[in-house]
């Protein structure tokens, strides 16, 4: 089983400094992989979004900092920093930077 990758181990880090916003383009890193467990970083830049699509584990969010649009089901929701929500496993979902954009997500298979 993958073990985490691209974060330096033993030490105290800030998960919003570990990626950055980029000009008209959404950023992703991996951070662990694997069967039971996906964990990525993203940042979106204003107005750029992923698009509709279900997964097949739940997703759990989680902004780091800015404000993110989170559609699930067609039912908006804002999330702001410090704030998470699960997009249920197998329901339409997708994600806009309302604003540049910060979040971890978490999918548990």
């Amino acid at each position: 089983m993958q073990k985490m990758k691209n974060m330096e181990k033993a030490q105290v880090l800030t998960l919003r400094e570990q990626i950055a916003c980029a000009d008209g383009q959404v950023v992703s890193k991996t951070l662990a992989q694997n069967d039971a467990v996906s964990i990525t970083l993203f940042a979106f830049d204003k107005d750029e979004e992923i698009s509709t699509h279900a997964s097949g584990g739940d997703a759990f969010v989680t902004c780091l900092e800015g404000v993110g649009r989170i559609t699930i089901d067609g039912v908006d929701y804002l999330l702001h920093e410090g704030e998470s929500i699960i997009m249920p496993a197998g329901h339409p979902h997708a994600v806009y930077g309302a604003e540049r954009f910060k979040m971890l997500l978490v999918v548990v298979f």
